[in-house]
């Protein structure tokens, strides 16, 4: 039977997603997961591969198991066996023999956040990209705007990019202003089919500039048109990024 997996965790103790042979990821430990549940190898396939110290509030998996399991009864016994590592199944489905993580999905949605304060974060500590300065939240969105549609990406796109196309369609890009109990953040919200690699860390670290006042607006249109990566602005940390939901034209997890 082939279970659809929605997956919570903190990327800080990874090397990433992607299962690896001598670095901890979030595959490997739910595959070890598995393993515990279902002596052999598992491979399990995940919607995107987030990098090392990239955050997942909704990644979603699917692995193939032999036995007939109860979602629910899968979920608790994975949560058992991933302990301490933090990563959670928050919620399983089955789900067609021809359905895939990766293949099915319609679209991604990440959110990054940024922390505008000066004090050194404590509790938000790993979880944010904390800057000790004020943004313009309206400059970064009419930066944001440029790249919005369908475009070439190669300025955004990392150097070992596996992607065959820089062309991608950004079907939202959307700079928040949030209060929170610890101090202002700046969320930014993007959407789209698929990314290429360090896309969204790319264009969040070209936006800050903006908001920094170092760029303007239109720095961002000539930097994407100038189809160069080193048109691109610094590339933000890790820590701030989180991959928030997975999209498919029939969601597995909507209970009815």
């Amino acid at each position: 039977m082939r279970i659809a997996l929605k997956v919570e965790y903190h990327g800080a103790p990874f090397a990433g997603w992607q299962r690896q042979a001598d670095q901890p990821s979030v595959q490997g430990a739910i595959e070890a997961a598995l393993a515990k549940l279902e002596p052999g190898e598992h491979t399990i396939a995940a919607a995107g591969r987030t990098d090392a110290g990239v955050h997942g509030l909704a990644q979603v998996a699917h692995c193939d198991l032999q036995k007939d399991w109860s979602p629910f009864r899968l979920s608790e016994a994975l949560n058992y066996h991933l302990k301490p590592d933090p990563v959670s199944i928050v919620d399983a489905a089955v789900v067609d023999d021809d359905w895939h993580a990766r293949f099915s999905a319609v679209e991604r949605r990440y959110l990054f956040r940024i922390l505008m304060r000066r004090a050194p974060a404590t509790h938000q500590a790993g979880l944010v990209w904390q800057i000790n300065h004020e943004l313009d939240l309206d400059a970064m969105q009419a930066g944001a705007d440029y790249l919005i549609g369908n475009h070439d990406f190669t300025t955004f796109r990392s150097s070992i990019c596996q992607a065959q196309s820089p062309q991608k369609t950004l079907d939202e890009l959307r700079v928040e202003w949030v209060d929170m109990p610890w101090g202002p953040e700046v969320h930014f919200h993007v959407r789209a089919r698929s990314f290429l690699h360090n896309q969204v860390r790319s264009f969040v670290g070209t936006l800050e500039r903006v908001g920094a006042g170092a760029w303007s607006p239109e720095d961002v249109r000539d930097a994407l048109e100038a189809k160069e990566r080193a048109a691109c602005g610094p590339v933000s940390p890790p820590q701030g990024l989180y991959l928030a939901g997975v999209g498919y034209p029939d969601d597995p997890f909507l209970k009815t």
